[in-house]
């Protein structure tokens, strides 16, 4: 059994994997970059250890370093959580060199199944249906509208080693393909360190629904059944389920039986995901096509509601299965019973098309009620780093029914104190009330329909509640707004400015530089990846000009109105502050 386990990553997950630890008597030792020296996972550990500074690349994406601190802690094992190096075979694979147990796939079979490429190949010969599509050899952006000439239009052009919606896009216009192409290139290149893409066919109004598999190392593979993942904002998940709301029996055995062949196919070991794209646009019944999309070789964000609706514990199972036990139970032992329903909580501003935030966290009380989970890794007075994602927690809502368990997790969020920065819970109960979510009438397009909408419903802040926090009278703020007893999310003072970070308010895009000039700014802190004018260019309104990157985001900045670049302010590298002059417009 594995005596030591290092984490090898933050925030909730690496509190989710402590906790497993706890219950199986194995130490644990977190890690931690200098943005988190007093992260909650960080204190929950049995020890931690530094491992550099606060930029992921030089601390959680530092193999040396991780390993470093595993030697120096003594760690036997090491669990990477979701992200970071989760799903990098050149960690798994320097973990076995170095002597450690890794806990998840061998690093062959994460690079068997993290090319999208290779993968579709590979299930496709084990029998299970893959989206129509294309792999150029000819990887030019010549090669690749070719591909999507002969796959036909709309498509999809994806990143062969993307995930999260990382490198893709979509195309329904000729005229668009030379730039999608080259923007899905660009962020594949920085996020996986491989542009390598292909095509596939766009498939209309489709539900997004994954199987949650298991292998270990005595040859036994079992399903744990499926998630619905559908209500997705460019292609990130925002409301997970189980089971599906849409799932007939003869689905689920056709779907579920296409997960264990492809994870058999692969070879696979411990925890995964196989996901799969299932055509929506008609009445979905036994008989409904459903499409391999990709698997995911590492333990998802949403694996509590497949703990919520089975009773099994995933983490726990990881652990025992990668220190070599088979697995804890066999097919015929899993069932489900009732369902949940699960929300990501993020530090973004819905009402400013979602920019993320950072800041201090000035109030956070989380929901106590009966059939509510919280996950979560921030505490009260921590902050919300512009260097890593902006998720607060994930709340989980478990009942005997779909509208139960929705009503219990709209409740929930109505109950979750979080003060000091914006939120995303106000949009989150929009969603739960919506009557196309209630009936379960969703696609992975729902959300990019109605978010703007949804997100126009919400009220804005009150400026003085904000104004009262920055001058430091935090208790006195949050006291004339409103008790713990009737805090409502919806009212002004819950959705205050970041407080402490003060340039993390309101994106002030364009100001006045005087001599008839306007400037375009940095919305918040981040690093320049693209500058796509120069000083004389005539730009037109929408153009946009320069691309940053901050919280694993792209964000475009376009310019408001008709006019010509007077000068350029940035390069690209650059990591520039919030209200940073970019662009100069004449």
């Amino acid at each position: 059994m594995i005596r030591r386990l290092l984490i090898a990553n933050r925030g909730e997950i690496a509190v989710r994997i402590i906790h497993a630890c706890r219950e199986l008597n194995v130490e644990s030792v977190a890690v931690y970059s200098d943005a988190d020296a007093h992260a909650p996972h960080v204190a929950a550990a049995d020890r931690a250890i530094s491992i550099g500074p606060a930029p992921a690349v030089q601390s959680y994406l530092s193999i040396p370093r991780v390993l470093d601190a595993a030697r120096a802690s003594g760690a036997d094992a090491i669990h990477p959580g979701y992200g970071f190096l989760s799903e990098n075979a050149a960690f798994a694979d320097a973990c076995a060199r170095a002597g450690l147990i890794f806990v998840g796939p061998p690093g062959v079979v994460i690079t068997r199944m993290g090319s999208k490429i290779g993968a579709r190949r590979l299930v496709a010969a084990a029998g299970v249906p893959i989206v129509p599509g294309e792999t150029p050899a000819d990887q030019s952006d010549a090669g690749i509208e070719e591909a999507v000439d002969r796959v036909g239009l709309p498509a999809l052009i994806k990143a062969s080693a993307g995930g999260g919606g990382k490198g893709m896009r979509l195309v329904r216009d000729a005229g668009a393909i030379e730039a999608a192409t080259q923007s899905a290139r660009r962020e594949a290149e920085a996020s996986f360190a491989d542009g390598t893409l292909y095509v596939e066919r766009l498939i209309e109004s489709p539900r997004h629904i994954e199987v949650q598999i298991f292998a270990d190392a005595h040859g036994h593979v079992v399903h744990l059944f499926e998630r619905d993942c559908s209500s997705q904002r460019r292609h990130q998940k925002v409301i997970e389920e189980s089971p599906s709301p849409v799932m007939t029996a003869g689905l689920r055995a056709r779907m579920t039986a296409a997960a264990v062949a492809a994870a058999r196919a692969a070879e696979y070991r411990n925890a995964g995901t196989i996901e799969f794209l299932v055509d929506g646009s008609k009445a979905i019944g036994d008989d409904t096509p459903c499409y391999f999309l990709e698997m995911n070789t590492r333990l998802q964000v949403e694996h509590p509601v497949t703990e919520q609706v089975t009773g099994l514990d995933l983490v726990r199972a990881q652990l025992l299965v990668a220190s070599g036990d088979p697995l804890p139970w066999t097919q015929d032992a899993i069932a489900q019973r009732g369902h949940a329903i699960e929300a990501r909580v993020y530090a973004e501003d819905p009402a400013r098309d979602f920019l993320p935030q950072a800041g201090r966290v000035l109030r956070y009380r989380e929901p106590r009620l009966p059939g509510v989970r919280v996950d979560s890794g921030i505490a009260e007075g921590g902050d919300i780093s512009v260097y890593y994602d902006p998720m607060i927690a994930k709340v989980i809502a478990t009942a005997e029914t779909r509208d139960l368990a929705i009503a219990r997790l709209r409740t929930a969020l109505h109950d979750f104190q979080i003060g000091g920065l914006r939120t995303n819970v106000p949009f989150l109960i929009e969603i739960l009330d919506h009557p196309a979510f209630r009936e379960g009438r969703l696609d992975t397009t729902f959300l990019d329909r109605e978010s703007a909408a949804l997100a126009a419903a919400i009220p804005d802040a009150q400026p003085e509640v904000a104004a009262r926090a920055l001058q430091g009278d935090v208790a006195r703020a949050f006291q004339a707004s409103a008790s713990p007893a009737n805090w409502d999310p919806w009212a002004p003072h819950a959705e205050t400015t970041p407080a402490i970070y003060a340039s993390t308010g309101p994106a002030r895009r364009r100001t006045s530089t005087g001599a008839g000039r306007q400037a375009l700014t940095a919305p918040m802190p981040a690093t320049v990846i693209a500058v796509q004018v120069k000083a004389g260019d005539r730009v037109a309104k929408g153009d946009t000009v320069v691309v940053l990157e901050a919280m694993k985001m792209e964000m475009p900045v376009r310019v408001t109105e008709d006019g010509v670049v007077a000068a350029v302010c940035c390069t690209e590298g650059d990591l520039v502050q919030a209200d940073s002059v970019l662009i100069e417009m004449q």
